[in-house]
Formats: structure tokens, sequence, C-alpha cells
């Protein structure tokens, strides 16, 4: 498809009207149940199916990418030692000596030296945290205290889910619900969303009919869904991520390709590994790992994937950018439309589309 003549750099080409109540809250109560848009680039065509229709929409040697990254308990919630005030905090990375680098939320600023201590599953603060340094952002250098346990994260921490969803406010259901089946790679402060919809049964009853599965890993940062503040695409910058296409991944996919089957990412966070691997090695389909702050908007060339399975993002967003640099400006837009037209849930809990 073509698009119209579109400043492709114009953050509000990538705006749309969306009602609130089609936030979804909330997943399906089985997550092959969620809808899913089939758009056809090549027709423009756009038809309605559910994710427990894929058995039937993919074919034989078709290869699945999926991210098993995995997501951690990374929002910490406390007090400031020093003054009692409230204290919240999300866990972003540590480094090799064992510093970590969180997001802190408080009153004033904290003093290098202040203790945070962090409150337990009965409520109780426990002393936790040491501040080493204030950093970039408004971020903050940390240290754990040996005292508070090894693993502070699974001790005091709870799943980040965003401020979309119950203004953040996590149930017990969401850990289980926030995660995709496939997870094994802790370091995730938010879910790769659209592998959200698969289940065990429906990977294997894919894998039976010959669709080949494929795990990478990106860690998924505050990057992928930090707004657009500019008014052009250019102007914005992606926040590293760790991603990793393991050599085994790698000659699968390649696989995959002799076969002419489709190399279909399972979500942005995929998308960006594959083709963060292509533009690092200088081919499609290498091993690679690093850091990437890849931003994929139009008019990038795709050198990796031929489709796109993924959730309904948030307006003027760098993810709606990502379709729209493979679906075309025109088309996303138009599908979006249809999207809030049909009731489509949207977001991290939402339905999702396949581009092909």
């Amino acid at each position: 498809m073509t698009d119209t003549k579109t400043d492709y750099d114009d953050v509000a080409a990538y705006d749309f009207q969306l009602p609130r109540e089609l936030i979804a809250q909330h997943p399906v109560e089985h997550r092959i149940d969620a809808r899913l848009m089939l758009i056809d680039r090549a027709s423009g065509e756009i038809a309605h199916h559910y994710v427990r229709d894929l058995p039937e929409i993919l074919q034989p040697g078709d290869g699945l990418i999926l991210n098993d990254s995995k997501v951690i308990p990374a929002r910490l919630t406390g007090i400031r030692t020093s003054t009692g005030g409230k204290w919240e905090g999300l866990y972003l990375r540590s480094d090799q000596s064992g510093v970590w680098e969180i997001l802190s939320k408080t009153r004033g600023r904290l003093t290098v030296g202040e203790t945070i201590s962090l409150r337990d599953r009965e409520g109780r603060p426990v002393p936790a945290l040491t501040v080493v340094a204030h950093l970039q952002d408004g971020h903050l250098a940390v240290r754990p205290i040996e005292e508070a346990g090894e693993d502070i994260l699974e001790s005091f921490g709870r799943i980040p889910l965003p401020p979309y969803i119950r203004d953040g406010q996590m149930v017990d259901s969401d850990i289980e619900d926030y995660q995709t089946v496939y997870a094994r790679n802790p370091g995730s402060v938010a879910a790769p969303t659209a592998g959200l919809h698969f289940t065990q049964d429906l990977l294997k009853h894919l894998q039976s009919k010959g669709v080949l599965t494929i795990g990478v890993t990106l860690h998924v940062g505050l990057g992928t869904f930090r707004p657009v503040s500019k008014g052009k695409l250019s102007e914005h910058k992606m926040h590293n991520e760790y991603a990793e296409l393991s050599p085994v991944a790698a000659d699968k996919l390649s696989e995959c390709r002799k076969q002419n089957g489709r190399i279909i990412a399972v979500g942005t966070t995929s998308t960006r590994v594959v083709e963060s691997a292509a533009l690092q090695t200088g081919a499609a389909l290498q091993a690679w790992e690093g850091n990437t702050d890849l931003f994929i908007r139009p008019p990038y060339q795709f050198q990796a994937i031929d489709a796109l399975m993924t959730n309904f993002h948030l307006p003027k967003s760098t993810l709606i950018a990502l379709v729209s640099a493979l679906a075309g400006r025109d088309l996303t837009m138009r599908a979006y439309a249809e999207a809030v037209e049909q009731r489509y849930r949207f977001y991290s809990y939402g339905d999702c589309m396949l581009i092909v």
C-alpha cells in the first residue's frame, strides 16, 4: 500500500481518539479468546479473528519470534529513614559492582548516604537501600543493604503495571497475567505484551502444524514506553535496552527463510532484536548480543521480519510509529479507526493485530 503525502516525522500524524473505556483493565478470561485483527499489506484488507484462529491463519514453515524476557518485581515502596516520608522506586538495572539504577519518587531530595526502608509483605519497613549518587533524568544510584536479604526484589518488589491499568495498582492475578507463558530470562520492567496472548496449548498446536517458535531476548525498559515529547519523531531519543539473538535462534530463522516461511515477530520488542542484529552485523538473521537504541519509524526498511503480531498502542507513541513503518501510516491509522469502531480492547491487556 502507498501512503498519501504525509510528513512521516510529524508526531501528530500518529494521533487518534481513543475512548477511555476501551483501555483494557484486565485480560480476557482465556488468553486465546482475545480478538485479532488481520491486516493484509498487499491488498489493504482488514479482517477480524481471534487469537485462537492462529493455527488456521499461519502456515507450515512460518517462524514466530518470541521475546523470552521475564518481568521482574521492580516496583518498590517504602519510606525515607531520615524523614519518615513516603518513597516509591522502580528498579531499572544493576552493574557488576552491585549498584542499582532506579527511578525514584519522593518529596524533597534524597541525600547521598541516606537509607531507604522498604515495606515487606506485612507492611513493615526494613532498611534495604543506601543512596550512592544522583544520576541523569532524575534517576538514583543505590546499593542494597546485605541485611535486607539476598534477593530484595523478590522479597519487597511488586509487578510494575503501566499507569493506564488500574493506576498501576497490582492485584494478585497480575503476577501470572502480566507474564508470558514462555518467559525465562529475568530483566524486564514491562511485559512484551503481544506474547501475553499465547498459551502452552496454543504453542503446541502451532508447532504440530509446522510453525516454528524461536526465542530471543530484549529486556524491556522505560525507553520503549517513554512518551515522545518533541513535535518530530527524529528529535526523540530512545533509551538503550539489552538484546540478544543467539546463534541457535539465528540458525532457526535462517532455516525458516530458506524454506520460504514467513518470519513473524511477536511484538515490537522481538522486532527490535532482529532488526538491531541486522543493522549491527550488516546481515539479516545473524547472531548478535548488545544494547540497542534502535527507533524504527517510517520510512524504515525492514531487513529481518516479514510480518508482525502486536497489541494496539498509545497515540503518538514510538510503538505506533514502528507499526506504521511496516504497514504504512495510512493503513495503520485506518486499522486503528476500525479497531475503535469495532470496540477492540487496547494496550497491554487488550486485543492484538497481525500484519502480514
